[in-house]
């Protein structure tokens, strides 16, 4: 499904606010996600991810604004969208002493799955999950990647049209978080609309769209490659060495960098400063010459492909600035 599509988008918000006593944690966020997307919403910890994902899912209710889920209003027809959508929160509503089999067949029940159609869609959600040979195990004695997979199970167990997902694989292994997301890609071939929030830039990538929040506000949105072109500039890399600590050389490196001609941005990623640069090509030899004077050797120095990470925190970077200027 593309964004050119002529159908009405599945997901509407307009105006979104919720506060928490004197905190605004979201502020004003319009959002509009087309059927069959896989949208991610990224941005630093309290910036109003888990808030938004929970007003849409209409799990609470925003102070003002409105959210329409398949063309219904959360404010009137709530009770009717919670029965077309799954709700995954970070905090997995499984019991630890039913068996993984009975946790799926407590939320067929919820949603009033019976007869002959709960026994194969249990059955194909054991196959999908990668959970049938664990059946019989308690939630409890599960992996945490298994854990997740069973969440998402259950979530599915009534085949709803949209899934809403908070930070579903955080603290999951890398293995697990990969299956996990191997299950996302085929829900998204079978069209189902899926609204992600991660703080893991890998992730984001390979959602349809993103979009960045901050402080409440979604201050960037567009497709993954889109996001990363927002930054003008070239990307360059390179592993300052010297004398002294590797922390004490690396903050000299990036002050001195920092004031280099045609530098717009420095970065910094453990033992690595990656820098934006008008010209890469004039510029490198430039950044040698200005190292020297300290001792320092700007070793692996390269061209570097730009990353979510790098947009991510540009951007971010971006926005602080503009509003300690307001």
């Amino acid at each position: 499904m593309t964004r050119g599509d002529a159908l009405p988008a599945a997901i509407v918000a307009e105006g979104l606010v919720k506060r928490f006593g004197s905190r605004t944690a979201v502020a004003g966020l319009d959002l509009s996600i087309a059927p069959g997307e896989i949208y991610g919403l990224i941005g630093p910890d309290g910036a109003g991810k888990t808030t938004t994902l929970r007003m849409l899912a209409t799990v609470a209710r925003p102070d003002s604004g409105a959210v329409r889920v398949l063309g219904l209003d959360a404010a009137r027809s709530a009770a009717a969208i919670r029965q077309r959508i799954g709700y995954m929160s970070q905090q997995l509503s499984l019991y630890s002493d039913l068996s993984v089999l009975e946790n799926l067949e407590f939320h067929a029940d919820i949603f009033a799955v019976r007869g002959a159609l709960r026994r194969e869609r249990i059955n194909s959600l054991l196959e999908f999950a990668r959970l049938t040979e664990f059946k019989d195990r308690w939630a409890g004695r599960l992996s945490g990647g298994m854990k997740r997979k069973l969440g998402l199970a259950c979530s599915l167990v009534h085949r709803p049209e949209v899934l809403f997902l908070d930070e579903p694989t955080t603290g999951v292994d890398p293995v697990s978080r990969r299956e996990f997301w191997d299950i996302l890609s085929e829900l998204h071939l079978e069209g189902v609309t899926i609204v992600v929030t991660t703080p893991y830039m890998d992730e984001a990538e390979r959602c349809s769209r993103v979009g960045l929040i901050y402080r409440g506000r979604l201050i960037s949105e567009g497709t993954p490659a889109g996001i990363k072109a927002t930054r003008e500039g070239e990307l360059v890399e390179l592993r300052p060495v010297g004398e002294g600590s590797a922390s004490a050389v690396l903050r000299r490196a990036e002050a001195v960098l920092a004031g280099v001609r045609g530098v717009s941005e420095v970065q910094t990623y453990g033992d690595l400063l990656r820098l934006y640069v008008d010209d890469a090509a004039r510029r490198m030899p430039e950044l040698e010459e200005a190292l020297r004077p300290l001792g320092i050797t700007p070793e692996g120095l390269r061209r570097a492909r730009p990353r979510m990470e790098e947009a991510f925190i540009s951007l971010i970077q971006r926005q602080a600035a503009a509003e300690d200027l307001e």
